[in-house]
């Protein structure tokens, strides 16, 4: 099985994974590898399955309230106008959250006063090298994450 979300964890276990912020009961938290939406977080489930429903009860109640939690904690640190949660999985079937930051006017150039999905941005946009963090702003920002995670913890 070659799995994108199954790597990266394989990554994150290894202490490769450049993008790790923390490790939850049920899943990892990753800063997004394009920040062009500052602060994009994403919560990879640690249960390798497609759907929620897939899920055992109890895991996948707290796989929510731990998602919520990473949220919170983005909204925190980032202080966005809305936050968009997606559970996409047609690119990786691997569950796992995207967490986008939206603030006003950041798809202004694309028509609509600047309001609509991500996913309205061209693919070389969205993913342009521009918006990869640095190695120190990586250290930076996740660091600023995980310790607002764990203040929320508490």
């Amino acid at each position: 099985m070659d799995c994108l979300v199954c790597n990266r964890i394989k990554e994150i276990k290894i202490g490769k994974n450049p993008y790790f912020v923390c490790e939850l009961e049920t899943g990892y938290v990753v800063l997004g590898d394009s920040q062009r939406f500052k602060g994009y977080t994403l919560f990879l489930c640690k249960e390798h399955v497609s759907e929620l429903h897939f899920l055992n009860h109890d895991f996948k109640l707290k796989y929510l309230e731990e998602m919520s939690l990473v949220a919170e904690a983005v909204y925190n640190v980032y202080h966005p106008n809305k936050l968009n949660y997606e559970l996409l999985g047609n690119g990786d079937s691997h569950l796992h959250f995207h967490i986008f930051p939206r603030y006003n006017g950041d798809l202004k150039e694309y028509g609509n006063h600047g309001k609509g999905p991500v996913w309205w941005l061209p693919r070389e946009e969205m993913w342009n090298d521009l918006y990869k963090p640095s190695v120190e702003e990586l250290k930076i920002e996740t660091k600023k994450l995980k310790e607002e995670i764990e203040k929320l913890q508490k």
